[in-house]
């Protein structure tokens, strides 16, 4: 493809097939995208790709000590990217997915790819927007982080994503404006590598939300009760 963005309005349903097919295309190209998740406008490429990883790295002005999460389609794909999942998690995934909550979980040894400093693990979320998981069902697993520049707010729109990250992305997925308000959230993110869960940033899906699921989750900056002596 060219290196000058093109832009896809996949608001109605009429001329979305297309759309998804320019957007599958940059992808196989090892391209970045811009589309629309049901929190806020996220930059994607092919989660299988160093290439393609390293792109989105550079797009948002960003280094590999900050690896983007991965969308997945559905729950039943978790098991393929994470090792060691703990019930917890796996009961906030069945209650909240697809939806506003992102899980970092133990990734399987065996995977091929590089997503950056991830330690071992891989944060997973299933958005819960049409357009999205059409397209992830056809591509498979995308790295994909919020569409912005480091350090600047989440884009809403797809032209707050195309002022901040213009021809650095192929194609941009125009759904309409994401969120109810100006101040749109985006997804919670749960840490589930420890002994126990923990939530690790705030986002569309409250403490007292994910508790109800998991009562003894942790709050960030919160230490677990220890026996005395």
């Amino acid at each position: 493809m060219s290196n000058v963005s093109t832009r896809f309005d996949v608001s109605e349903e009429s001329g979305r097939e297309a759309s998804l097919a320019a957007a599958r295309d940059a992808l196989a190209e090892k391209r970045c995208i811009v589309l629309p998740t049901d929190t806020v406008y996220g930059i994607g490429a092919d989660a299988f790709s160093p290439q393609a990883v390293a792109m989105l790295l550079a797009a948002k002005g960003r280094s590999r000590t900050m690896p983007p999460p991965v969308l997945i389609s559905q729950s039943a794909t978790m098991d393929g990217l994470a090792r060691d999942i703990p019930e917890a998690a796996r009961a906030l995934a069945e209650e909240f997915w697809p939806g506003a909550l992102t899980l970092i979980l133990h990734a399987q040894p065996s995977l091929t790819w590089d997503l950056g400093e991830t330690k071992g693990t891989v944060a997973l979320r299933v958005p819960d927007d049409a357009v999205a998981l059409e397209l992830l069902r056809h591509t498979g697993p995308l790295a994909v982080s919020s569409a912005n520049r480091s350090g600047q707010p989440a884009a809403i729109t797809v032209d707050e994503a195309r002022e901040q990250l213009g021809d650095s992305v192929d194609v941009y997925l125009d759904g309409g404006a994401r969120g109810l308000h100006p101040d749109a959230a985006p997804s919670s993110i749960v840490d589930a590598t420890g002994e126990r869960l923990r939530l690790v940033r705030a986002g569309a899906l409250s403490l007292e939300q994910l508790r109800e699921v998991v009562p003894d989750l942790l709050d960030l900056g919160e230490e677990p009760e220890t026996a005395g002596a």
